[in-house]
């Protein structure tokens, strides 16, 4: 596997590759088929990472000439060819019952398209995984989520031919033999946030309030050196009971903490460009992280726990800085105003671009493309972002 962002000779080749702002002469173009989840639409309206990675993806393959039939939900938005397979968002829709008769009738949407489709690229878990290679259409399925529950290894095991993507190193460790053909980390578009060199005195946390996001890490560093905190943050059923429990006693009579609920890009770029620099304390092995390149991608830096994907993507003293306890993390907030705010967006530019993402995938489509052509298994590639 070739890295490129984590060093300077990779960091200049990145540069040169994934900044000039006009499409690749990749060869000929592709039938892709992008395959999301239902839960969200494409893009999602507020919280919803999968779904967002997938319309920017979707959006960019189809400005790099690419034909692309996007399979979502029918009040998705997209410059591709739309296939609906609900009417709309099933959270959004407030649907009940068992969601993977949606999943079900998705896939055989897929099936029934095949004829046109150079490749099928995955994004909504595992439910095509017994019989994916009787498609006869090359296929790849970009897996979003954490691996480490006892019966994901029991999966992968017994599905040991699909063809996987990783969307960070650490993702793979808890199934390391699994037929992984690279990591693709996830990209942004250069012009969906734009630049801020002048933030006001205040920090952001943005995601899930949940157990292992540890928006109370949050609120305790704000507290402790005295800084607002604006929380952009969505609070589902299940987690209801610990908002309740361990997170509003901490918001009441605390006029530093200010709960602002979920946004869109729009007021993310106002939220995060603005702040002196992102909370993202989470206890847990998150997959990626992609907010933490939303606030890159504004110039803000990060402050993170040293735990799951961020080491891959935390760049200590260039976006940001890794801590692995409250005192670092106090420090570290003391720190960041000698962070060079300009460094923050070029590395995000170079490393996290959608540019950058869609052509890594365009090496993995060509590639099982040719080997579906020469009969040959699809195995690992030198793929890596």
């Amino acid at each position: 596997m070739q890295q490129f962002c984590c060093n300077a000779v990779g960091f200049e080749i990145r540069r040169k590759l994934y900044t000039s702002g006009s499409p690749k002469d990749a060869g000929t173009n592709m039938r892709i088929a992008q395959i999301s989840t239902l839960h969200e639409r494409v893009p999602p309206i507020g919280y919803g990472g999968t779904e967002r990675v997938v319309h920017y993806l979707t959006e960019e393959l189809v400005r790099r000439g690419h034909e692309v039939v996007l399979f979502a939900s029918g009040d998705s938005l997209t410059s591709a060819q739309l296939c609906p397979c609900v009417p709309e968002a099933l959270r959004l829709g407030g649907a009940k019952g068992d969601p993977t008769v949606h999943d079900m009738i998705q896939l055989d949407h897929v099936i029934a398209q095949l004829d046109s489709i150079d490749v099928l690229h995955f994004h909504n878990g595992h439910y095509h995984f017994p019989v994916a290679e009787m498609l006869g259409v090359p296929h790849l399925s970009t897996i979003h989520g954490p691996l480490h529950a006892s019966e994901q290894r029991t999966l992968y095991d017994h599905f040991d031919q699909v063809p996987l993507v990783s969307i960070s190193e650490t993702q793979r460790l808890p199934v390391p033999a699994a037929n992984w053909l690279g990591t693709v980390y996830h990209g942004l578009p250069t012009d969906l946030y734009h630049y801020e060199a002048n933030p006001q005195p205040y920090l952001v946390f943005v995601g899930r309030v949940s157990p292992e996001k540890r928006l109370d890490r949050a609120i305790a560093i704000a507290t402790a050196v005295g800084l607002p905190l604006k929380v952009a943050a969505k609070i589902d059923p299940v987690d209801a009971p610990y908002y309740h429990a361990q997170i509003e006693p901490l918001l009441l009579n605390n006029p530093l903490v200010e709960f602002v609920g979920e946004v869109d890009d729009a007021g993310k770029q106002n939220l995060l460009g603005n702040a002196l620099a992102l909370l993202f304390p989470i206890d847990w092995p998150e997959p990626f992280g992609l907010v933490m390149i939303e606030a890159n991608a504004c110039g803000t830096p990060v402050i993170a726990w040293r735990n799951g994907s961020t080491p891959e993507i935390i760049r200590e003293g260039v976006n940001g800085f890794l801590v692995e306890t409250l005192e670092e993390a106090i420090a570290a907030v003391r720190q960041v105003k000698q962070l060079d705010r300009s460094r923050v967006r070029s590395h995000f530019e170079v490393c996290f671009s959608v540019g950058r993402q869609a052509e890594d995938y365009e090496q993995l489509y060509r590639h099982l493309i040719q080997a579906r052509r020469s009969h040959s298994p699809a195995h690992r590639t030198s793929v890596h972002a």
